[in-house]
């Protein structure tokens, strides 16, 4: 009775001023930077493959990882720009259910489709032709390394990472737009007031966490009886736990912002991220093959508990401090 009291009087202290603090600290330190990141490397990623496009090059494999790092500390927002012309999903169209990726790679490559020498027809292609799977499917899917298509695979690979660098600098640009409609809700807008806007902060931090647990985890686990460790995101680069990795400090630095006025809630979410972060780096299992074997299973479910622990202090605990739900998200459907 006592926790449910104070609860509700949290919420009631909390106001229109704090929303907006948080709202725009979550603009200024987390999404505008992490966009700008964003947008640097994946220009960096298009310049690089203008002369190494050879998926043993050092350098293109660099830039490549640098890119791909920006884009999972952005992944969990998804809204306004990231959202508009479904850029977020072309670059990074994952889960890949029906092996569309594959089938769209192949199809390109055997018929030398010259869609990959036209940016604007490009960009009209399959998803699942483009972005950071696509990308990592050519440099490191044996199956695509035959010689005498060395040459088109090339030129698709300059194609891919040259729409990377398109959509990522169409979001960065766009956010610097879009930041005002956040910091200044208004009644003829998307969000109508601070709450609505602060609902939204706190649904990237949710769906994020939800994505981690789900996808990057749930997937290669399947069932005891039959795991699948192919499933894993990015198993072919062997990237796998890195992306847990890198999603965790992402959104604990979102956490710590939405927690910021509330130190008993802000000590348990660092207790959890803390433990949960170590967890993974103690992993020696970069794509999660070890899934299939009982003691490697215990280590990547242990850490999907240790992230449901975390999205459980958020949805328990920091959502009614701030007066907010997460609402529905695209991975409730799924």
């Amino acid at each position: 009775m006592l926790r449910k009291v104070s609860i509700a009087l949290i919420c009631m202290a909390h106001s229109a001023m704090a929303d907006q603090a948080i709202v725009g600290r979550f603009l200024d330190e987390h999404a505008l930077p992490a966009f700008d990141q964003l947008d640097r490397s994946a220009a960096n990623l298009a310049e690089v493959s203008a002369t190494h496009c050879d998926g043993q090059s050092p350098e293109l494999l660099a830039a490549y990882g640098q890119a791909f790092d920006a884009w999972v500390g952005v992944s969990h927002i998804r809204v306004g720009p990231s959202e508009e012309e479904d850029r977020a999903f072309a670059l990074a169209f994952w889960p890949d259910t029906k092996g569309f990726t594959a089938k769209s790679l192949n199809a390109l490559i055997k018929a030398a489709d010259p869609v990959v020498y036209e940016p604007e027809g490009f960009a009209s292609i399959s998803i699942a032709a483009r972005g950071f799977y696509a990308l990592e499917f050519l440099l490191f899917d044996a199956g695509l390394q035959d010689a005498e298509t060395a040459t088109y695979r090339c030129d698709l690979v300059r194609a891919i990472a040259h729409e990377i660098h398109q959509n990522a600098a169409a979001i960065k640009w766009g956010w610097q737009g879009y930041q005002d409609v956040l910091r200044v809700p208004s009644a003829d807008g998307p969000y109508k007031d601070d709450t609505e806007a602060l609902r939204e902060v706190f649904k990237a931090l949710h769906t994020g966490l939800q994505f981690t647990s789900d996808a990057r985890l749930g997937r290669p686990l399947g069932t005891f009886e039959r795991p699948r460790p192919r499933r894993a995101e990015a198993w072919r680069s062997e990237r796998s736990a890195r992306h847990v990795q890198l999603a965790l400090v992402a959104s604990y630095e979102l956490a710590l912002m939405l927690a910021a006025d509330e130190p008993l809630i802000t000590q348990s979410l660092q207790a959890a991220y803390d433990r949960t972060i170590e967890l993974v780096e103690q992993i020696d299992d970069p794509a999660f093959a070890g899934v299939a074997d009982p003691s490697g299973r215990f280590r990547v479910e242990v850490l999907r508990q240790a992230v449901d622990r975390i999205r459980e202090i958020v949805t328990l605990e920091l959502a009614p401090a701030l007066g907010v739900t997460a609402g529905f998200n695209s991975l409730d459907g799924d």
